[in-house]
C-alpha cells in the first residue's frame, strides 16, 4: 500500500472495512471512541484525520513485515515456509472426560486452556461464548468453570482482540487468548511493536492459542441456514467433517442432520478469501481437527496439534507431564498433508489480494 493517506485512520475505513478486507478481529477497537466492533462487524462511527494512528499500526489488514515478527517472536532455526513456526505436531485429546465430552474434537484446547490457569501461566484468557444462536461474542475466562462454559466451536467471528484490548487495559493479571490466525497476526503485531503508550497492557499477554481456520461464516446467513435445517430441534454440536463427507454436521436430540457443504460456503464472510494463514502462525501453539487413515470416526475424537514457541513447548510438555493430554503417534504423511493444504491456501489468498489490490500492491512485505 502507498504511504500518503494510507497512515491515516480513516484509511483503515476506506482500505480496510470498506473494502471487505476487515476481519472484525477487534484489534483497532478499545483504542479510541471512533471504532466499535457490533455483532461480527467492526464500525468506524466518525471520520479521523489523524496522520497515523494504533488502528492501522496493529490491523492484521495493512501492509506487515512477516519475516519480521517471525524474526522477533520465534527461533529462527525452526521456521518454515508452509506453516510458519515449528517445533513439533502431536495428535491428543484431553484425558479429562467431562472436556472430552463438552469440548470440540479432543477437546486439547480446553484442555491445554484450563491447565494454563490452574498452574498460573495465565490468569484469564480470552475465548468465545455465544450470545445469541451462531452468534459468537468473546469474553475473558477465569477459571475452569468459565472456560468448560465457552466449549465448541464457533463457526462465526467473535472480536477476540478487541476483548483483549479492553480487559488489557484493566486490572493487573497475565493474560492469554484463544485466536484465530488474523487474531493472532493482529497480537503478533502488537508484541513485536507496541506503541509506548500500550507497552505496559500488551505485556500483560502471556499466551496465544491458535485455531486451524479456513473459513468463517456470516452468522446470520449460518443461523437461518441452521435453523431451517432443524426445524425446530434443539442443537447440542456442530462440525465439519473432512471434504469427501461434503457437509456440516449439525447434532440435535433427533439424530445428525447433514447440511450440504455448497449451502455452508454460502455463508463464507468475504474476507476469509484473502487470508493465507491456515494454521494461525503467529500463535504459540495451534489447534485443529485430527486427520488419519483411520478415517473420521476416529478423527473427530483427536485434535492436531502444531508447537510454535518456547511458551507452547513449555505448556506442552506441561500437559504431558501432568496427564492432562493424551497422546497417540502421528501418521508420518501428515506433516506433509498439512504443509500442502497450509501452502495452498496462501497461494489462494495471495492471488485474491492481487486482484483486489493489483499485482503492485500486498498486504505483506
Amino acid at each position: 500500500m502507498t504511504e500518503n493517506k494510507a497512515t491515516r485512520q480513516s484509511h483503515v475505513s476506506s482500505s480496510v472495512i470498506d473494502t471487505g478486507l476487515c476481519t472484525g478481529c477487534g484489534a483497532c477497537v478499545g483504542l479510541c471512541p471512533y471504532l466499535r466492533s457490533h455483532r461480527g462487524d467492526t464500525v468506524m462511527l466518525f471520520d479521523c484525520d489523524r496522520e497515523d494512528g494504533r488502528c492501522r499500526q496493529y490491523c492484521p489488514r495493512t501492509q506487515t513485515d512477516l519475516d519480521g515478527l517471525n524474526q522477533a517472536l520465534f527461533d529462527a532455526a525452526d521456521m518454515t515456509p508452509e506453516i510458519g513456526a515449528f517445533k513439533g505436531l502431536y495428535m491428543t485429546r484431553a484425558t479429562d472426560p467431562d472436556i472430552r465430552s463438552k469440548g470440540q474434537h479432543g477437546g486439547t484446547v480446553t484442555a491445554l486452556t484450563c491447565l494454563a490457569l490452574e498452574e498460573g501461566l495465565i490468569d484469564g484468557c480470552v475465548v468465545a461464548l455465544e450470545e445469541a444462536p451462531m452468534l459468537p461474542k468473546s469474553t475473558v475466562a477465569l477459571s475452569r468453570v468459565d472456560v468448560l462454559a465457552a466449549v465448541g466451536s464457533k463457526f462465526g467471528n467473535a472480536p477476540a482482540v478487541a476483548e483483549f484490548n479492553r480487559v488489557s487495559a484493566e486490572g493487573q493479571g497475565t493474560l492469554g487468548v484463544v485466536a484465530t490466525p488474523c487474531q493472532a497476526l493482529a497480537l503478533a503485531k502488537m508484541r513485536s511493536n507496541p506503541a509506548d503508550v500500550d507497552a505496559a497492557r500488551i505485556a500483560r499477554l502471556k499466551l496465544i492459542i491458535g485455531l486451524f481456520c479456513g473459513w468463517t461464516l456470516d452468522w446470520r446467513k449460518l443461523r437461518e441456514l441452521v435453523l431451517t435445517a432443524v426445524k425446530g430441534e434443539t442443537i447440542r454440536a456442530m462440525d465439519i467433517p473432512p471434504s469427501s463427507h461434503a457437509c456440516m454436521q449439525v447434532e440435535t436430540e433427533g439424530g445428525v442432520i447433514d447440511i450440504p457443504i455448497d449451502q455452508v460456503n454460502e455463508c463464507v464472510r468475504g474476507c476469509c478469501q484473502y487470508c493465507t494463514d491456515m494454521t494461525a502462525e503467529f500463535a504459540d501453539i495451534s489447534v485443529g481437527s485430527s486427520r488419519s487413515p483411520e478415517g473420521w470416526d476416529v478423527d473427530r475424537h483427536w485434535n492436531q496439534v502444531i508447537v510454535r514457541s518456547k511458551t507452547g513447548e513449555h505448556l506442552m510438555n506441561l500437559a504431558k507431564e501432568k496427564g492432562i493430554l493424551e497422546f497417540k503417534d502421528v501418521p508420518p504423511e501428515n506433516l506433509a498433508k498439512l504443509k500442502s493444504a497450509a501452502m495452498s491456501k496462501k497461494r489462494s489468498g495471495q492471488s485474491n489480494l492481487r486482484r483486489l489490490l493489483g499485482e503492485d500492491n500486498a498486504l505483506a512485505s
